[in-house]
């Protein structure tokens, strides 16, 4: 078992399911909030790999579901900067594990890497669960 960074946004029902099956894996797990970490673009781009830049985004975030803002056409410099002015735009989770760098909650890909439990999880532990309107995952940021 190995011991998991988990970078994620206090509060968040689907962080808390995630690191449930991290756990319920034998994982060892080290919160840390990915709102306050104080993030810079050398730090926070490793997360990313070579996934294109639309899917570093969180696409629960307000500004994105309202449309307010266009990601399609970002370059890396720009998502970026724009998550670095409001971490709530980053994807969630962040995963760091020995050295590796992960975004997101793909279920099959941890499993490939890390291994989880399975047999009692088959549904989306990903995305926000709260997909039809937006209320925010209870925060103390």
């Amino acid at each position: 078992m190995v011991k998991v960074i988990f970078y994620e946004k206090p509060g968040c029902g689907g962080n808390k399911r995630q690191k449930a099956t991290l756990t319920a894996a034998g994982h060892e797990i080290e919160a840390r909030n990915l709102l306050t970490q104080p993030w810079t673009a050398a730090t926070l781009r490793p997360f990313f790999g070579d996934l294109p830049v639309k899917e570093w985004f969180n696409q629960s975030a307000p500004k994105i579901k309202s449309q307010e803002l266009d990601i399609s056409e970002l370059n890396e410099t720009e998502a970026l900067n724009l998550m670095l002015a409001e971490p709530l735009l980053i994807r969630r989770p962040l995963l760091e594990i020995e050295g590796i760098y992960k975004v997101g909650f793909n279920l099959k890909e941890i499993d490939a890497w890390i291994g989880l439990n399975l047999e009692n999880t088959n549904q989306d532990i990903e995305s926000c669960p709260k997909t039809h309107e937006h209320k925010p995952c209870k925060s103390p940021v």
